[in-house]
């Protein structure tokens, strides 16, 4: 049977050289799996540094998009969130296996992967474009930092509540005193926007939600807004404060800063299986009844 994917690139829980070891046997079944078929398999070069891949060609993320047409991601969804940001310029299609506690973006159990792989590899499968947010700090009239998030930006203080001013296709919508807000991809609805008690979006949903963190007053509630929409946020007050991505990366913020935040232009495509349904993950995972 002819493979639906010719070359695949492997990553694992790069950030953790503690946990590659910990599946270093889950990592060399999968590789050696795939290089059966007659698949090229390349492994990401902290991944094959860490669990100790050495028969397989090594590649970095940055090169994996002129190397592979599928990647396969095991970890948590932490390793996933911060494989698509670093892949979002290339095509390449992401799949999860599961190595870490919620597995929101990882599909496939660690028990079952050569299976389901297999499946994958038949073209059992659904794919799926998920939205990123595309984020610009302007201080002093000039772009400071600039960054991509699957999940959220979060805007935050570090000692005590945070003035804001938000404004939405440049039409002024209120000032609000909190901990911070959660803007949010419908993909992040179900991270730290769900404990700051934002709604769940459907990840088909075109939305960008504005989740306060402990607002001042209790009329300040979340919103949903069209995901071509154009957001402002501007700093009016703080003693301290951060903006952070995925929650893996943060730049210190200064008063006056404006963040700027819309959809990124470019998707990243997840590949779940062919049975995959939303609602049963969330009745999984949230242990709904």
């Amino acid at each position: 049977m002819q493979n639906y994917f010719n070359s695949i690139a492997i990553i694992g829980k790069y950030m953790n050289p503690a946990a590659l070891k910990q599946m270093q046997a889950d990592l060399v079944a999968l590789a050696q799996h795939l290089k059966s078929k007659n698949i090229g398999v390349c492994i990401e070069e902290h991944t094959a540094k860490h669990a100790q891949l050495t028969d397989f060609k090594v590649v970095s993320l940055a090169e994996i998009g002129n190397t592979a047409d599928l990647a396969i991601v095991m970890g948590g969804d932490g390793t996933m969130l911060s494989v698509a940001r670093s892949l979002i310029d290339a095509d390449v299609p992401l799949v999860g296996i599961n190595r870490g506690r919620f597995g929101f973006l990882t599909d496939l159990r660690a028990e079952d992967m050569l299976v389901e792989v297999d499946r994958i590899l038949a073209g059992e499968f659904i794919k799926e474009p998920r939205m990123l947010l595309a984020t610009d700090v302007i201080r002093q009239g000039k772009i400071y930092h600039s960054n991509y998030a699957l999940n959220d930006v979060v805007i935050k203080s570090g000692l005590r509540l945070i003035e804001l001013e938000v404004s939405i296709d440049e039409k002024f919508v209120h000032k609000q005193r909190s901990d911070g807000l959660i803007l949010s991809t419908p993909t992040g609805t179900t991270a730290h926007a769900l404990s700051a008690g934002g709604p769940i979006l459907h990840p088909n949903l075109e939305a960008i939600t504005l989740v306060p963190i402990c607002p001042h007053t209790l009329s300040n509630r979340p919103i949903a807004v069209n995901s071509i929409s154009k957001i402002e946020v501007n700093l009016v007050q703080f003693d301290d404060a951060q903006i952070s991505f995925d929650g893996q990366y943060q730049v210190t913020l200064e008063v006056g800063d404006t963040i700027m935040v819309k959809r990124a232009e470019k998707t990243i495509s997840l590949l779940h299986p062919s049975d995959y349904c939303y609602f049963d993950m969330l009745r999984n995972k949230l242990n709904w009844g």
